[in-house]
């Protein structure tokens, strides 16, 4: 009889810790802004959509973001740090491999940001953003961790001297860009870092005159724009 009696007990107990546990959840404060733990599904879906805590409507601490299909892995973690809206984001693929991450404010990058190579830790770009766009110097690199290109951004435009590299680390081209487009002298070189192909660029086209080299002689001198056969 007593273990009946226990049993009944622990049922009404277990059913309405449920019931205020859910209750403590998805709440507004007297403003009518989001307060405490919050969690969202997808429609029709026991899936989590997010799950994160509230100040008064401003997300504080850490929040996760996740797909239909994801069941227990976040595509995005967001940790708020401050109250200044700015948080630290983390974006994973289905399987849990760390893409990318650096800063936000609101919905705007800002800061440096790492991007990895797919199947492996290692930093595949290393870029810079003020206000959500790319400002400064953006670098990529090969799987072995040597620089592939070097390129400078100014308020999310292309602007400054941008270098190529091979695997080994060697000069492939130097190009100069000024808003965006390719602007000025001109340099590719080959695989031991002679020069074969020198010009210049007004426009993003070809200007001028261009030459073109094999073992260090000229071979072949073009300029642009060609003229039209008459």
């Amino acid at each position: 009889m007593k273990k009946i009696a226990f049993l009944f007990l622990c049922g009404i107990f277990c059913s309405t810790f449920s019931v205020f546990s859910q209750s403590e959840i998805n709440q507004f404060d007297a403003q009518g802004k989001r307060h405490g733990i919050w969690k969202k599904t997808f429609e029709g879906t026991d899936q989590l959509r997010y799950e994160g805590t509230f100040d008064h409507g401003a997300e504080v601490g850490e929040f996760k973001f996740y797909c239909e299909d994801c069941k227990n892995q976040p595509m995005v973690v967001k940790n708020f740090i401050g109250n200044d809206k700015i948080a630290e984001v983390k974006y994973f693929t289905i399987k849990g491999k760390l893409v990318s991450e650096g800063k936000m404010k609101d919905k705007d990058r800002i800061g440096e940001w790492l991007y990895y190579h797919e199947k492996s830790k290692n930093i595949m770009t290393r870029e810079n953003y003020s206000n959500g766009k790319l400002d400064g110097k953006k670098i990529t690199y090969y799987p072995n961790g040597k620089i592939t290109e070097e390129t400078t951004y100014k308020n999310g435009i292309r602007e400054g001297v941008d270098n190529y590299y091979s695997p080994e680390g060697v000069l492939l081209k130097k190009l100069i860009y000024k808003e965006d487009q390719l602007q000025g002298p001109a340099f590719y070189y080959d695989a031991y870092g002679n020069v074969v192909i020198e010009g210049f660029y007004k426009d993003g086209k070809k200007h001028g005159l261009w030459k073109y080299f094999k073992n260090g002689n000229v071979v072949l001198e073009e300029t642009y724009p060609k003229k039209s056969a008459e």
